[in-house]
Formats: structure tokens, sequence, C-alpha cells
């Protein structure tokens, strides 16, 4: 069963400290937020000030592409894997009516 207990944990982003409450554990949630902060300094350093909302829209799509090449990835990955095991079954298949 899953536990639905909500808590709180206090985050630092963009120099900001931020209350969450999430089912997640503290320290996942701890290390999103570290995450997003890692992102939102590196933008800055790449492009100056900006307003806060801005770095964080870049940050969010920054994140977001990361996110959808592991996806991509991930789905080149599980092809090939069928491939490789539609190959191998029909391999067997193969040597199991010859035998």
């Amino acid at each position: 069963m899953t536990d639905h207990r909500r808590e709180s944990v206090t985050v630092r982003i963009a120099g900001e400290d931020h209350t969450i409450r999430s089912s997640a554990a503290p320290a996942y949630t701890t290390r999103c937020a570290a995450h997003v902060d890692h992102r939102i300094h590196e933008i800055k350093k790449q492009v100056g000030l900006l307003e806060g909302h801005k770095v964080a829209i870049l940050a969010a799509l920054s994140i977001t592409d990361e996110l959808f090449q592991a996806l991509d990835t991930q789905e080149r990955n599980d092809s090939q894997m069928a491939e490789r095991v539609n190959a191998l079954a029909a391999r067997l298949e193969d040597v199991a009516s010859d035998g």
C-alpha cells in the first residue's frame, strides 16, 4: 500500500527558501530542488542578469529538454532491445523446429 502522507521540507532555490509539501521523501524533494537550483545558476552564468521568472522559465525549458532527450534515448533503447529479443526468439524457434 502506498503511503500518501505529505511531508514538508524547506529548500533553497535561487537564493530563496521555499517550503514544499510532498508525498515524496524529503531527501528526494531536496534533490529535485538542488537540480533546479543548479540549473538556474548555470543559466544565470550563461546569460547574465535576467528577471527571476525568465531565468526560471529557461531552467524549466532546459530541464524539460533534458527529460525529453532521456525519454527519446530510452525509447530507442527499448526498440533496439525488442528487435534483439524478437530475433533471438526467431532463432530459438528455428533451432527447436530443427531439433
